[in-house]
């Protein structure tokens, strides 16, 4: 009998033991939360969670880069890149956007883990030649930063399904609708979204790279 109780009290204790590691709660100001979801709610998933592998993931993609060469998500397996939406004669935010990817440019010129990838919503107005241009005028360094078109579906697909960034589309559901949208969406080396910031504003510039950092130190 003395030996069923205490076969019981270390079953027990076990027990505490893997539901404490378990139930543990996720230090949110060390780890950056999922979006899993085109209203961005941001989801903390420990590696142990049910869940995990099911984690929301950019679909697989190609399109053309400003120098002609054909870009996958394949380019960016295991790298942490910023995603953004543009369009070359954009008169508005883009020139914003484009100073902001810049900066970051600047920042992680040296660090061969972070790229940076900016798609065209006008593919049909954006041609190799414009894109390569653009690219010029904002100083792009190849294999950094690549601006990439290609076919108009397929693009707003990806801004819609993959990168949630068509905040309208949410609510009209009208597939016909123009993509226009002042956010950075930051990826993880797995092509799980991270982060969603406002690509205009100096605060969440500064907020996206205390992120990156954040990031880093997860792999």
């Amino acid at each position: 009998m003395k030996l069923i109780i205490k076969m019981k009290a270390v079953f027990f204790f076990l027990f505490c033991i893997l539901s404490f590691s378990c139930t543990k709660e996720i230090d949110k100001s060390k780890t950056l939360p999922f979006y899993n979801s085109e209203d961005f709610t941001p989801e903390w998933i420990s590696k142990t969670a049910a869940n995990y592998n099911r984690i929301h993931k950019v679909a697989p993609f190609k399109f053309t880069n400003q120098n002609g060469k054909i870009v996958s998500n394949k380019h960016f397996e295991g790298k942490i890149y910023v995603a953004d939406f543009f369009f070359t004669t954009c008169p508005s935010i883009c020139p914003i956007l484009a100073k902001n990817m810049s900066k970051l440019q600047e920042e992680y010129k040296n660090d061969k883990d972070i790229l940076l990838l900016s798609h065209s919503v006008m593919p049909w107005v954006d041609s190799l030649e414009k894109i390569k241009k653009y690219a010029i005028e904002n100083n792009v360094i190849d294999n950094k930063w690549h601006l990439v078109t290609g076919d108009r579906d397929e693009i707003y697909n990806i801004a819609r399904t993959s990168y949630f960034a068509d905040e309208d589309f949410k609510k009209t559901k009208d597939e016909n609708e123009f993509i226009h949208t002042e956010n950075f969406v930051l990826i993880d080396t797995k092509g799980r979204i991270r982060g969603v910031y406002n690509g205009t504003l100096a605060l969440d510039i500064k907020r996206l790279k205390r992120h990156i950092e954040i990031l880093k130190q997860e792999y």
